[in-house]
């Protein structure tokens, strides 16, 4: 029997996903089944089950592949030379956020996958591991921003990712549920929040 060449095994996985990707986006996460996958791939429950054991290793591997990119892009950004200011790095990081989360676009199921995080431990844990390498990024930028003699010498550059962390999360809320905020707007509000004086009001 002629072996399976790794294309044709991508191109399943990829028509896998395509179709699960689909579904959480028509129905939900929550509500999509293993059935709804089956039929929106066109594959029968065998050869789905052949490349993934259940629906929390689908989900993941839709995760994976747009956390993959975004991380690989925060990256590069953050190791950019010259350094970029943090207004015009929380900007970028959020153009291509908003560029993932169109009317098909993946990162619209990060809600969703973020409160099945609570209850399932396999995709609790590979959230935990996409929030800390996205940390470790920021941390890693703090760093240069201390450096470069931007932030004090003394500066907490864990505390200061953790903050910054928290940033994407809500931008991607307000993006999805009130659709009035934008990567200027995110900027622009960075801006003004950088201002010495208010450090200073209750001095």
């Amino acid at each position: 029997m002629p072996r399976v060449s790794e294309e044709h095994l991508e191109r399943r996985r990829r028509q896998i996903l395509d179709a699960a990707r689909a579904c959480f986006i028509r129905k939900g996460i929550h509500e999509t089944s293993m059935q709804d996958v089956f039929a929106a791939s066109g594959l029968s429950a065998g050869a789905v089950y052949r490349y993934y054991k259940s629906k929390s290793d689908i989900i993941e591997a839709v995760a994976s592949t747009v956390v993959g990119d975004l991380l690989t892009f925060f990256a590069d950004l953050a190791r950019r030379d010259p350094l970029l200011p943090l207004d015009v790095m929380v900007e970028e990081l959020a153009t291509k956020v908003v560029s993932l989360s169109g009317e098909d676009g993946p990162l619209r199921l990060a809600p969703q996958a973020w409160g099945l995080a609570m209850h399932d431990e396999q995709l609790g844990r590979y959230i935990r591991e996409s929030i800390e390498a996205m940390r470790e990024t920021w941390m890693f930028y703090a760093g240069r921003l201390v450096d470069a003699g931007l932030l004090p010498p003394e500066t907490d550059v864990e505390a200061v990712a953790k903050t910054l962390f928290g940033l994407m999360p809500g931008f991607v809320l307000q993006r999805l549920v009130m659709g009035d905020v934008t990567p200027e707007i995110l900027r622009s509000g960075i801006r003004s929040l950088s201002r010495d004086s208010t450090l200073t009001l209750l001095a």
